[in-house]
């Protein structure tokens, strides 16, 4: 299996498609409405919300077509940094299933929407590494990061990550790293122009205010079952990566620069799981172990076992899909 998707041809986007409307089929389903949160520090997330919330299926479907956009660029990202193979479909198939994990997951929701522009700044941010000149990447990088924030407002943690990854990437000159602050910055700002001459600026005000004087830590979903597939997650990466079968893993500086800015990023994202109505609904980690979980099955030499893990992990969740619904 794992070989099969190390390659590009029209069959792997077929089974990947296909893996993914059969992971979608429940949510279409069941119909359940993810309630939109009205809150001023989500602008575009309420935006498309109130262009949706006639109907739970174009809900669905909207977020169906933005998973395959997300899918797409993903693996682009990953082919483009040499984290998978030059033909590979790894990243395509590892993103789609680990952000579907679960029904609660195969919803439009705040992080969902976000994860398009994380993406996106991730991108950027990778790039950066071989660019001699990289303003206009660390420029995109800050725009890409406040319209991620404006989706899923807990994303503005990233700013410190961008701050800790471009030291690793060779640029944390104190000039390069006021860049992407600046691009973030001034997404803002013409945010809070637009509302105060065409909206109402008090509200607004008052909004971020309550955000941050009520902010808290919460463990909704934060369940047995939830720590067992975290758990199940991170130490099958980590065993994927450090494991005695990686001596094929590519071993340029630029990929492992890239690799430990992930690393970093997965770190950032162990807060994020906290932030929120519900920890599977603050995907950041599943983004990030995709990156390496992408990158270890494109490089592993031994795939015997590996496969057998992923069949069997296949398994669980279509059956926690259509079967059990622990999640």
């Amino acid at each position: 299996m794992i070989k099969f998707f190390r390659q590009s041809y029209a069959v792997q986007y077929v089974v990947i498609a296909l893996l993914a409307i059969a992971l979608w089929i429940p949510a279409f389903v069941s119909g359940k409405l993810t309630m939109g949160l009205g809150s001023p520090v989500t602008p575009i997330f309420n935006l498309v919300d109130d262009l949706l919330d006639f109907s739970t299926i174009a809900q669905h479907a909207f977020a169906f077509l933005l998973l395959v956009v997300e899918t797409l660029i993903f693996n682009n990202m990953l082919v483009k940094n040499q984290i998978v193979g030059k033909v590979g479909t790894m990243g395509a198939f590892v993103f789609v299933l680990l952000m579907s994990l679960t029904q609660t997951q195969t919803n439009f929701y705040p992080f969902f929407l976000s994860t398009l522009f994380i993406i996106l700044t991730i991108n950027c941010l990778f790039e950066t590494y071989q660019l001699p000149n990289p303003e206009i990447n660390l420029l995109k990088s800050g725009v890409f990061l406040a319209l991620a924030s404006m989706c899923y407002f807990p994303s503005i943690l990233l700013v410190l990550w961008v701050f800790i990854a471009l030291p690793i990437a060779k640029k944390g000159t104190l000039r390069l790293q006021l860049i992407p602050l600046f691009g973030f910055l001034f997404i803002y700002f013409a945010y809070f122009v637009a509302v105060y001459l065409f909206g109402d600026f008090l509200t607004l005000i008052h909004g971020y205010r309550d955000y941050f004087t009520s902010i808290k830590f919460s463990v909704a979903m934060f369940n047995l079952k939830t720590i067992l597939l975290l758990v199940i997650l991170v130490l099958s990466t980590v065993f994927l990566l450090f494991g005695g079968s990686n001596a094929n893993f590519e071993k340029t500086v630029a990929v492992r620069t890239k690799i430990s800015m992930t690393v970093i990023l997965s770190v950032f994202a162990i807060p994020l799981l906290f932030l929120g109505p519900n920890v599977l609904m603050n995907g950041l980690i599943f983004i990030a172990l995709s990156i390496l979980i992408s990158y270890a099955f494109s490089y592993l030499g031994n795939t015997g076992w590996a496969n057998l893990f992923l069949t069997l992990f296949l398994a669980l969740v279509f059956a926690n899909h259509y079967y059990f619904k622990f999640l």
